[in-house]
């Protein structure tokens, strides 16, 4: 027992672990026939669990195993037997549909995820009187563009059934389902002026106390916990899923500003596109090999160069202009 004991402590000392097993210090590298030390196994990774519920209303399920937004729709869909493609964007730690909450590229490992799935079909006329019809554009990662906010006196804010939180299904009858967010921001922008244009779009379904909100909720104290400094999932395109930690203080209000600069240029806010960007300006030292970075990896945005320029003082130079 006095043995057992021993190797208890050096594990937690510090000697060498192989998927949670003490290695005695001294012992030599296993090797294989020829004399090469062999790979070592890999470590266990830690298993993380997710609770989730429908936010209209379900019990609470448990998810595991995702690496994508693709695949975190998929298991929600599992648990609670619905096809992925009714579910239309999640939000974190509140059922309601606050545009601040979005789920993104990362996931707090205390957050509860609400899955906001397909509610009503409505078909809206608007003439396009202006050049800008006032709204910002957003996607889920997996094939649905919805609105994430609605400027005050424009357009779109004249009319009243055209909410936050609406999936755009189509426009003039074309389905944009599977299009990006500045894809369909590009669309709108392109529509002729003085010609109507017809939106088909669909709304998430809501609980009791949530019908008749039009814009995104006030904060409630006891929603939406702040997960900064702690450990967070990071979903990726490609690639697996990684555990990180939450980004700081200055990295998170350099990436609101540069989502503020995208809804400013293009009519889109997607946060995790602007962390992507703050990264790459954080290792640019000018704004042209930002471009030329952008470039490579963002092509199909092409970003104007002033927005670029922009990025880079925002990121790299944040008093200037500011009070």
């Amino acid at each position: 027992m006095r043995r057992a004991g021993r190797r208890g402590r050096q594990a937690r000392e510090g000697s060498p672990m192989e998927n949670g097993v003490g290695q005695e210090p001294g012992t030599p590298e296993p090797t294989t026939a020829g004399g090469v030390p062999a790979p070592r196994p890999p470590c266990a990774r830690p298993r993380l669990v997710f609770h989730t519920q429908l936010a209209h209303g379900s019990p609470t399920g448990r998810i595991e195993g995702f690496t994508n937004v693709k695949e975190l729709y998929v298991k929600i869909a599992e648990v609670f037997g619905i096809s992925p493609t009714e579910i239309l964007f999640c939000t974190l730690n509140t059922h309601k549909v606050d545009m601040q909450k979005l789920l993104g590229g990362q996931i707090g490992l205390e957050d509860f995820i609400f899955a906001h799935v397909r509610g009503e079909t409505k078909e809206v006329e608007v003439t396009k009187t202006e050049d800008a019809l006032g709204l910002t554009i957003t996607d889920n990662g997996a094939g649905y563009a919805f609105i994430k906010r609605i400027k005050e006196g424009s357009i779109i804010n004249r009319i009243q059934t055209v909410c936050v939180g609406d999936s755009i299904e189509a426009i003039n009858d074309q389905t944009i389902v599977g299009c990006r967010h500045y894809e369909v921001a590009r669309m709108l922008r392109e529509l002729p002026r003085a010609q109507p244009f017809t939106l088909r779009l669909v709304q998430p379904k809501k609980a009791f106390d949530m019908i008749g909100q039009r814009t995104r909720s006030s904060k409630s104290p006891c929603e939406g916990r702040v997960a900064s400094g702690k450990e967070t999932l990071r979903l990726r395109a490609q690639g697996p899923a990684t555990l990180e930690e939450g980004p700081s203080p200055l990295e998170e209000e350099a990436a609101r500003r540069v989502d503020d600069l995208l809804e400013s240029y293009m009519g889109i806010r997607d946060r995790e596109l602007a962390s992507t960007m703050v990264e790459a300006a954080k290792g640019s030292p000018g704004a042209a090999q930002l471009a030329r970075g952008l470039d490579s990896v963002l092509g199909e945005f092409a970003f104007p160069q002033e927005f670029v320029a922009e990025v880079w003082a925002a990121v790299c130079h944040p008093s200037v202009g500011q009070e």
